[in-house]
C-alpha cells in the first residue's frame, strides 16, 4: 500500500487542458506556500524567537556595540529572514529532483527543526544533557517528522504559527527593555543649576567588577606592594571605605550612580529612560566628554562623540551567531551577552595616539603600550586643559571579566569554556582577576601621571570607583543574590576615593556611603544645583545615622545587607614550589596540553605570552593531585587536577609571572607533584 501523502502533497489531479492547466497550477502555489510558511514557523521557534528574547533584555549589548537604530533593525530583519531563506531554498532546490524528492526534503526539514527545537525544551525543561539530550531530541524530531506527514493538523498548526516571527519582532521592537534603544523617546532632563564658587574640571573613573576586599592587604590598607597607583591615589584623597555598589548589574548600578536614584525599574540604561543624570545636569555649564561603555546616559546634544571602540554590523553579527550557538547548544550555558564584553587595545582599534610608554622595569618590551584599553586611550588623550569647564567621564570594564591581562600589561588567551566555580576553578577564576587588577592599577598611575603633566591634577576633581564587585567564594561566585548572601563583602564594597581640588593628603571616611551618595557629591564639589530629588547624601553634608544598606538584585526590590567596613582576608598562600628551579626528574606519566607550539617561538614584543596553560590528564589521576607548571626550569603555577566534567579531567593554570618567559624558543614543563612533594615529569603531548 502507499504511503499516505502528506498535508502540502493533496493538490488536485492535473486536467490536460490549457484553462484547467493554468487553474491546476494555483494547489501546487499553495501548497509550496504552505511549506514555506511551516518552516517559517518552526525556524522563529527555534532562531528567532530566542534570539530577539535575548536580545530584547539586553539593551546593553547593543549599547556597549554602540550600534544605531538602521543597524539594530537590519539585525532584526537577518535573524528573522536569513534562516527563513536558507532552510527555504534548501527546500526549494529539492524540487529539481522531482515532487517525491520535494515531500521527503521538507518531511526532513520538519523534522530537524522539530529536533532542535527540542533540544532547547529539553535544556529548560529535563535534567537531560549533553548526547542524552541529543538522542531524545532526535526521537522527538523524528516523531514529529512522522506525525506531519501522515496527519493534516500539524501542517495546519504550523501555518498559523507562521504569524509568530512578526508577534516576536514586535515584542522586540515595542514591548522589550531594547525597545528604547530603537525608538528612543526624549532627549534628557534639564541642566542644573550654576551656583556660586569654583567649577573645577571633574574627572571620573568607574571601573567595573572590583571588589574592594580585592585591593587589600593584611593592615586593611590598600596593599601598596601589588597596586602601588591605587595606594598612590589613597594617600592623595578621602578613601570612603564604607562604599557600597546598589546592584550587581551595570545597567542598574551605574544609572543609580549617575541618577542619585535606588533603581525601581528594569529599564535601559539610556538617557531616554534616565534624563535627569549627571550629564544633563552638567550640561549647561560643562564641556561632556564621556566615554561610556554599556551605558548611553549621556544624550547626543550634550556629549561628543568618543571613539566607539567596537561597532558596526559585522561585531552585531558575529556576536549573535555566538549567542544562537550557546543557545542551541544541549549543554548548559548561562547565556550573559555582558559576559563576552571585552575592552579592545589601542592596537585593534587602530588609535595612534597612545601615551608614552612609562619608565618602568616591568615595561621591558617596546610593543606593551599597544595593549592599553582604546577606551582609555580616548579617555587619556581628552584630559587637557580647557577654557570651559569640562566633565571627563570614563567607564572601563577593567578588571572585569573576560581576564586576559597579567599586571605588566602583557596579554594571554584562554579557552572561554573555563568554569569561574568549582573546586579548582575559583581559585583559577580569582588568581586571573587579581593579575588584570594588577594591570588595572598600572592604568591608574596613567591617569594620576598624565593629569599631573598636564597641570590638571591639583585643580580636579577627581572620583575613582567600581559600579559592584564580584564573589570569589566556593559555591557563591558571581554577583547574584546567593553571592552577596554568602559574601556581601565581597558583592557590595567597592573602591570610594574623591580627590578634591587642591586635596594633597589622604583621609580616611567611614561613613555609610552608599552609591547613590556620588551624584550628589559631585554636584556639591562642582557647585551644581541638582533640579531633581534624589535618595543620596552628598559627602559634604553629615554622615547617615543608619549603618544597614539596601542592595538591588532587581529594580524596585531592595534587600537589606549589613553596614561595615569589610575586614581584609587572608591573603592567598603561594605554595612552596612556586618560583622554586626543577633540575631533571624521572617520568610519571603524560599530559595533554594545548597551544604547545606556542612555547616553541615567543615574541615579547608582540605584547602576548602563552601565560594560560590548560590540558588534561588521564583518568587514573585522582581529582585533586597537584600539578608543578615551571617555564625555563622555574615553577610559575601550582594546580589541583579538577573532578572530571564535560571537558575531561582537566587543569588550568596562569602563570602570572612574566619574568619566566623569553624571546625565542621557551620550555615548558608540568610535573606531578606527590604527597610526600617529589616531582616526577610528565610526557606533554
Amino acid at each position: 500500500m502507499a504511503e499516505p501523502a502528506g498535508p502540502a502533497d493533496h493538490t488536485a489531479p492535473a486536467d490536460p487542458s490549457p484553462a484547467s492547466g493554468r487553474a491546476g497550477r494555483s494547489p501546487g502555489r499553495r501548497a509550496e506556500l504552505g511549506r514555506l510558511a511551516e518552516v517559517a514557523a518552526l525556524v522563529g521557534l527555534v532562531v528567532t524567537q530566542p534570539l530577539l528574547d535575548v536580545l530584547g533584555r539586553s539593551p546593553d549589548f547593543f549599547l556597549f556595540h554602540r550600534a544605531d537604530r538602521r543597524e539594530i533593525l537590519l539585525l532584526v530583519a537577518l535573524v528573522v529572514l536569513v534562516p527563513t531563506a536558507a532552510v527555504a531554498l534548501l527546500g526549494a532546490l529539492s524540487r529539481l529532483a522531482g515532487r517525491a524528492a520535494r515531500s521527503v526534503t521538507h518531511t526532513l526539514l520538519v523534522g530537524l527543526l522539530l529536533a532542535a527545537l527540542a533540544v532547547q525544551v529539553g535544556r529548560h525543561g529535563t535534567p537531560l544533557r549533553g548526547v542524552p539530550l541529543l538522542l531524545v531530541a532526535a526521537v522527538a524530531g523524528a516523531a514529529g517528522a512522522v506525525a506531519h506527514r501522515r496527519w493534516r493538523a500539524p501542517g495546519r498548526v504550523l501555518r498559523l504559527a507562521a504569524a509568530g516571527p512578526l508577534l516576536f519582532v514586535g515584542l522586540f521592537l515595542f514591548a522589550s527593555p531594547t525597545s528604547t534603544v530603537v525608538l528612543p523617546r526624549g532627549e534628557g532632563g534639564a541642566a542644573g543649576a550654576a551656583g556660586p564658587g569654583n567649577h573645577p574640571p571633574v574627572v571620573v573613573l568607574v571601573l567595573d567588577e572590583l571588589p574592594l576586599v580585592s585591593l587589600l592587604g593584611p593592615d586593611g590598607r590598600v596593599d601598596a606592594a601589588r597596586y602601588p597607583h591605587f595606594a598612590e591615589l589613597a594617600a592623595g584623597s578621602t578613601w570612603y571605605r564604607n562604599a557600597t555598589g546598589v546592584a550587581g548589574w551595570t545597567p542598574y548600578a551605574l544609572p543609580a550612580m549617575l541618577t542619585g536614584r535606588y533603581p525601581q525599574r528594569a529599564a535601559a540604561p539610556h538617557y531616554s529612560q534616565y534624563p535627569d543624570n549627571l550629564f544633563t545636569a552638567f550640561g549647561g555649564l560643562y564641556d561632556i566628554r564621556a566615554e561610556e561603555s554599556i551605558t548611553r546616559l549621556c544624550p547626543p546634544s550634550r556629549c561628543e562623540s568618543p571613539v566607539t571602540p567596537e561597532q558596526g554590523m559585522g561585531v552585531l553579527v558575529r556576536e549573535t551567531g555566538g549567542l544562537l550557538r550557546r543557545l542551541a547548544g544541549p549543554v548548559d550555558s548561562r547565556v550573559d551577552p555582558e559576559d563576552s564584553y571585552r575592552e579592545r587595545t589601542r592596537a585593534e582599534a587602530g588609535i595612534d595616539d597612545a601615551e608614552p610608554v612609562p619608565a618602568d622595569p616591568k615595561f621591558r618590551w617596546d610593543s606593551l603600550n599597544a595593549n592599553q584599553p582604546a577606551r582609555f586611550t580616548s579617555f587619556l588623550a581628552g584630559l587637557r586643559p580647557a577654557s570651559r569647564p569640562t566633565l571627563h567621564f570614563l567607564h572601563l570594564l577593567m578588571p572585569h571579566s573576560p581576564w586576559a591581562y597579567l599586571p605588566s600589561g602583557v596579554r594571554y588567551d584562554a579557552p572561554e569554556d573555563l568554569p569561574n566555580d568549582g573546586d579548582g576553578w575559583v581559585e583559577l577564576a580569582h588568581r586571573r582577576h587579581l593579575a588584570q587588577l594588577g594591570y588595572t592599577d598600572r592604568l591608574i598611575g596613567e591617569t594620576l601621571r598624565t593629569l599631573r603633566a598636564r597641570g590638571l591634577y591639583d585643580e580636579a576633581l577627581l572620583v575613582v570607583t567600581a559600579d559592584h564587585g564580584v564573589s570569589f567564594t566556593k559555591g557563591a561566585q558571581g554577583r547574584g543574590m546567593d553571592a552577596l548572601r554568602a559574601a556581601p563583602d565581597e558583592v557590595a564594597w567597592v573602591p570610594m576615593f574623591v580627590k578634591t581640588p587642591g586635596q594633597r593628603a589622604g583621609r580616611v571616611d567611614d561613613r555609610n556611603w552608599q552609591h547613590v551618595d556620588l551624584l550628589p557629591t559631585i554636584a556639591d564639589e562642582a557647585a551644581i544645583g541638582l533640579p531633581w530629588r534624589v535618595d543620596g547624601r552628598s559627602a559634604r553634608e553629615a554622615p547617615r545615622a543608619e549603618t544597614g544598606k539596601v542592595f538591588y538584585d532587581r529594580p524596585g526590590e531592595p534587600t537589606p545587607i549589613p553596614g561595615g567596613v569589610p575586614t581584609p582576608p587572608a591573603p592567598p598562600a603561594p605554595h612552596p614550589l612556586v618560583g622554586t628551579v626543577v633540575g631533571d626528574r624521572p617520568n610519571g606519566g603524560t599530559a595533554r596540553v594545548a597551544g604547545l607550539s606556542g612555547f616553541r617561538a615567543v615574541d615579547p614584543d608582540t605584547g602576548r605570552l602563552p601565560a594560560a596553560v590548560w590540558g588534561d590528564v588521564p583518568d587514573e589521576v585522582p581529582s585533586g593531585t597537584l600539578l608543578a607548571v615551571a617555564v625555563n626550569g622555574r615553577v610559575g603555577a601550582v594546580v589541583p587536577v579538577v573532578p572530571r566534567d564535560a571537558g575531561g579531567r582537566r587543569f588550568a593554570a596562569l602563570v602570572a609571572d612574566d619574568r619566566l618567559f623569553h624571546a625565542g624558543a621557551n620550555r615548558l614543563d608540568v610535573y606531578r607533584v606527590a604527597a610526600d612533594g617529589t616531582l616526577r615529569r610528565l610526557d606533554l603531548s
